[in-house]
């Protein structure tokens, strides 16, 4: 937890931008019928009847002292489809960075050893070289910043049906697109001097 709390406190450094990276599953789903449409002073009347048309996986990237988020949709949520994710985060959205700095949970999918399943050892290693991680501890994701994001992300975006995974990428990337035109960010104000105090309880007990 502490280790978490200490990035977050680190200052703004382009040559290596702090990450959060989470991820969550969304149901597909297609009307049967077809809703009724909106009219002045009624909320949104579909039919209770659906079709499930299978799941995708959302990834989201927050750096939140820049107030920029990105987006990746996927059919799975393999190591290798993590590998992936991570490759497009050093090579396409981050190319310049000596080092990336990411913030994540522990699921096992997300390590170093996913990028040896998913790539040849060289390109493993190169990829390995350019993240700093950071996991978040056992029943500790609030300190992800990511799933704030995520939070924001199924309230304001993803509270209907959405019918394929074409339209969850372009309905996710346009929330994205939007919150980063705006520069929204997260004022982190939880410290490693309150967890100390607050959440004495989780720390051991020394005895004298």
């Amino acid at each position: 937890m502490e280790e978490v709390l200490e990035v977050y406190q680190r200052p703004y450094d382009p040559r290596r931008p702090q990450v959060c990276m989470d991820e969550m599953p969304q149901q597909l789903l297609i009307d049967v019928h077809n809703p009724l449409p909106l009219e002045p002073g009624q909320a949104v009347r579909e039919d209770y009847e659906y079709e499930r048309n299978g799941v995708s996986n959302i990834f989201l990237f927050f750096e939140p002292l820049a107030g920029k988020r990105h987006i990746w949709v996927s059919e799975r949520r393999t190591k290798v489809d993590w590998a992936q994710t991570m490759r497009y985060l050093a090579d396409e959205l981050y190319p310049e960075a000596e080092v990336i700095v990411v913030v994540m949970d522990n699921l096992n999918t997300h390590g170093p050893a996913s990028f040896y399943e998913a790539f040849e050892p060289a390109e493993a290693r190169r990829l390995r070289s350019r993240f700093e991680f950071h996991y978040t501890p056992k029943h500790g994701s609030w300190l992800n910043m990511a799933e704030i994001e995520l939070s924001a992300l199924v309230r304001t975006c993803l509270d209907r049906r959405i019918p394929d995974q074409a339209t969850l990428l372009r309905e996710a990337q346009a929330w994205a697109d939007e919150r980063n035109q705006k520069a929204v960010r997260v004022d982190w104000r939880f410290t490693t001097a309150d967890a100390r105090i607050k959440l004495k309880h989780l720390y051991p007990k020394i005895q004298a």
